[in-house]
């Protein structure tokens, strides 16, 4: 099969084109072409479709906008052309399924298909072996584009009240605008991929208690990795989840727009523990599962 990756990046580390990155390199080891447009046999267009094909076109949703800060709905305005057009629609939980039908009404060729990890490359990768590795008991880790319904203020508060005598956290990636002064944990801004692979292996616990989040790569990986982890029940977060870890329970919200950067508080004592005993998914069995979606319309 021949599959034209329409809007992705190869080069970027933002959530959806390291992706599309790790989902293109799999279709190849799998024994697929990814090629230019005119090559294809298949287009496969990440969040919104930039042109009219001729061929096959599956439309793979990041999620949408509907923050009433922002001029949502005009945000949202290109993507729904795409969705509308689009032969097929991919996207990432059942969360996100929930929310996409709320703004855009029912596709009647959609599939719910969850985000995956690498676990070939998590597996060749070493733990961290350094001073501050040796320094501490346990190591617990989180990482994101800092914006405020990540919630890092949650992240650090859940660490400080958690945490064994001799436990540190490392947070990973950038512009938070949380005032952190605190001596075990370890600010480390934009790292490369395979340094945050090698930080989720040493970690015991990673936090990711962001609201409204749909199907973060992240959590795919430090799962993958071995990491417990601790979200929040909200967005498609939970999804991901396996047995042993927790899930901090909150209100259920009613898909209206909201103001996104205005996270509620998380109460710690609403506490739940996973019995999910499912295996982390994996780019493997991801991408056949893509495979089988794409080559139903061919």
């Amino acid at each position: 099969m021949n599959v034209f990756f329409e809007n992705v990046n190869f080069n970027s580390n933002s959530g959806p084109n390291s992706f599309g990155r790790k989902l293109a390199k799999q279709f190849q080891k799998n024994g697929h072409n990814v090629c230019s447009h005119d090559e294809a046999d298949v287009v496969l267009s990440f969040i919104q479709s930039h042109r009219r094909h001729h061929k096959p076109n599956i439309l793979r949703l990041d999620g949408i906008y509907f923050n009433l800060a922002q001029n949502w709905e005009a945000m949202n305005k290109e993507i729904h052309e795409s969705y509308k057009r689009a032969d097929g629609i991919i996207i990432q939980s059942g969360f996100n399924k929930k929310l996409i039908e709320a703004y855009f009404g029912e596709h009647p060729n959609i599939e719910v298909i969850h985000n995956g990890a690498e676990l070939e490359l998590i597996n060749s990768v070493k733990p961290l072996d350094n001073r501050l590795v040796q320094k501490y008991d346990n190591i617990w880790s989180c990482a994101a584009a800092w914006r405020p319904h990540k919630r890092l203020n949650e992240n650090v508060k859940y660490f400080l009240e958690h945490r064994g005598q001799n436990d540190c956290l490392i947070v990973a990636g950038s512009n938070h605008n949380v005032n952190i002064n605190h001596p075990d944990i370890y600010c480390i801004g934009n790292v490369d991929y395979e340094t945050l692979l090698r930080i989720y292996k040493t970690s015991k616990c990673f936090l990711h208690l962001a609201w409204l989040d749909n199907c973060p790569n992240v959590v795919v990986d430090a799962k993958a990795a071995g990491c417990k982890i601790v979200c929040s029940s909200s967005g498609g977060t939970p999804e991901l989840v396996r047995k042993g870890d927790i899930i901090i329970q909150e209100e259920e919200w009613d898909f209206k727009p909201t103001m996104l950067y205005e996270p509620p508080e998380l109460d710690f004592s609403r506490k739940v523990i996973n019995e999910n005993n499912k295996e982390p998914y994996t780019m493997k069995g991801v991408s056949k599962e893509y495979e089988f979606f794409l080559s139903k319309l061919l």
